[in-house]
């Protein structure tokens, strides 16, 4: 009874310092509205924020668990900062502009992936102010899926919410509001009607939860990706009806074109190293060309790309291998930092790099914090980025971009240097492995063709079950 005489009371103080305001007005996403809330002259009111935070810590996160607090910028910051020291939970903040100098973070403060984060926010119309947060907080690794807030408008932000997995309690809905207004004497019953009948016809665009990428289809995500190698990729996928990955780990050109005039028919990409084959040439790279051409596949370059931008760059366009010439796309490592993509990027065009987020290699020291920061970088590469090598499906959230996964084979094993395999099940039904890279369950087999056509037909099998939601 004292928090329902304490809402009353902080009611009546909103409309006191003309928090709420009665007119024509127009909300953020482009609504009209005879009723507004500016929850942003609290500032002024300590008496106010106080009482805020009071009834929010009291009636809407007593049960809730999390591990950060994080306001919606700009007005539930100071809110956000109260919260933080009633409850001794840290701060984040999120910048709604990333800086392009310093740090360039778009969530500021301490946290570790995984960790839980609760939203704060004054006002919800349609949700996406909250939702934007929550994306960046996500993109970040941590959990979200609360938000506490001081007026609900009941005009389907709760609901888009909702379908994006984030629950909402506030102190007040507009209808509570203005009851409690209208029962004080603040309004008249004119007003009241007029804005009851406003809040049942006009409603926010609903907000769609977004797409998994797991379970689109390849050529749906080939319209969606930003990378021209990507979209290719996909496309050759869908046309030829395999997402098998051939790793030819031989040293010999010889060796590798004849086991590619076998195989090609059944692959999508080519992985190769150039730096094992020990008779490399020109002659070598222009006839597997003319392969990939033959049979529409794309050749993938494994060269872990770990160094300063300039030797990059160097390294991609120059020495005996050239490879800038031949292949549509390379793998790098993001251990240099920002650099290297800058050079990539300047080194030409209509080519794609996949950046290794995770290794299927036992002991290897890729921590989570390390993936996250690997796909924050990536993300502001969207046209020089194919996807990434790992092992996760909730590495990353675009379905523009590819999981490429190592380590596969028909039965799961592990060799003595450490290297993990995985069976195609796991690999793309739990694991959301989009192009799957088999090595030496082909190489090494007495009939290649024989053995890359089962691994095409079972690896093309999980992915139409997963697509399909029969898994």
């Amino acid at each position: 009874m004292t928090y329902e005489k304490n809402l009353v009371q902080l009611a009546l103080k909103l409309f006191a310092i003309n928090a709420v305001k009665f007119g024509d007005f127009t909300t953020k996403i482009g609504l009209k509205t005879p009723v507004y809330f500016d929850l942003r002259v609290i500032v002024s009111y300590p008496d106010v924020m106080e009482m805020i935070s009071n009834l929010l810590l009291k009636l809407t996160m007593e049960n809730l668990k999390y591990d950060h607090i994080c306001g919606v910028p700009y007005t539930a910051l100071p809110i956000a900062t109260l919260l933080s020291v009633q409850t001794k939970k840290s701060m984040l903040m999120r910048r709604k502009e990333v800086k392009a100098y310093g740090t360039k973070k778009s969530i500021e403060g301490y946290y570790k992936a995984g960790q839980v984060c609760l939203i704060v926010e004054d006002v919800v119309t349609s949700g996406s102010s909250v939702l934007e947060t929550v994306k960046d907080l996500r993109n970040e690794g941590l959990v979200v899926t609360d938000a506490v807030i001081i007026l609900d408008r009941e005009q389907g932000g709760s609901r888009n919410c909702e379908k994006n997995n984030v629950q909402v309690k506030s102190l007040y809905t507009i209808s509570t509001f203005i009851d409690i207004l209208e029962k004080n004497g603040k309004i008249n019953q004119q007003m009241v009607d007029n804005l009851q009948k406003y809040f049942q016809e006009i409603q926010a665009p609903v907000i769609e939860k977004p797409l998994k990428r797991v379970v689109l289809p390849y050529e749906q995500r080939a319209e969606l990706a930003k990378n021209a190698v990507a979209k290719q990729l996909f496309n050759i996928m869908a046309t030829k009806k395999t997402n098998l990955c051939l790793s030819v780990d031989l040293t010999s050109t010889t060796q590798i074109l004849d086991l590619l005039e076998k195989v090609g028919e059944h692959i999508c990409l080519v992985k190769t190293h150039a730096d094992i084959i020990e008779d490399f040439s020109n002659d070598f790279t222009t006839r597997m060309k003319q392969l990939s051409n033959r049979f529409n596949f794309l050749i993938l370059e494994d060269r872990k790309y770990a160094d300063i931008g300039h030797i990059v760059s160097l390294q991609y366009l120059k020495g005996v291998h050239r490879i800038s010439q031949w292949a549509d796309c390379v793998t790098a490592h993001s251990l240099p930092g920002e650099g290297i993509l800058k050079a990539l990027f300047a080194s030409g065009d209509n080519h794609g790099v996949f950046l290794l987020a995770e290794m299927s290699s036992e002991g290897n020291l890729i921590t989570p914090e390390y993936k996250l920061s690997t796909v924050t970088m990536a993300s502001k590469y969207p046209e020089l980025i194919t996807g990434y090598v790992c092992q996760n499906k909730d590495t990353f959230t675009d379905p523009g971009l590819i999981q490429l996964t190592p380590g596969v084979q028909l039965e799961s094993s592990r060799d003595d240097f450490g290297q993990v395999y995985n069976t195609p099940e796991k690999v793309i039904i739990e694991n959301g492995g989009d192009v799957i890279v088999v090595g030496r369950g082909i190489v090494a087999a007495k009939s290649p063709e024989t053995q890359a056509v089962l691994y095409k037909d079972t690896l093309w099998k999980c992915y139409t079950k997963r697509i399909s939601g029969n898994n």
